[in-house]
């Protein structure tokens, strides 16, 4: 079984209350998206209300990378890849982490599995085009 992070973020208080879009629905989401898999566990879930996806500077996302640094986390899941960040520079600086230290990134509506051939060619093939 792999351990796996839940992160979600918002970036307004305002959207953190929009039933819809708040860091409950979207934990909701991939806790669904974990349940239907054989070899996922949740390990902790990390959240960000309030947060901008714009830079790193996130209480959440700094404790989730430390996480990962002391090998304690196998994937990250998020319900969209700007959960996780914005920034295309950010984005693909936290896909080489993950994979420096063997983790696999899953946007679960957007079906972007890095732990998959499919998801690591479109990694490949966005990572040309930054």
């Amino acid at each position: 079984m792999k351990k796996c992070a839940i992160y979600s973020r918002v970036s307004t208080a305002m959207q953190a209350e929009v039933e819809y879009n708040s860091c409950e629905a979207q934990r909701d989401k991939i806790l669904s998206y974990i349940k239907s898999q054989e070899d996922l566990e949740v390990y902790k879930e990390y959240s960000d209300p309030g947060f901008t996806g714009s830079n790193l500077e996130r209480p959440a996302l700094k404790n989730l990378l430390n996480d990962i640094a002391q090998g304690k986390v196998q994937a990250v899941l998020t319900y969209k890849i700007d959960r996780l960040t914005r920034s295309s520079k950010d984005f693909y600086a936290l896909i080489e982490f993950f994979e420096k230290h063997g983790v696999s990134f899953v946007s679960v509506p957007e079906r972007f599995d890095t732990s998959s051939p499919s998801g690591r060619l479109l990694r490949n093939i966005m990572l040309t085009f930054a």
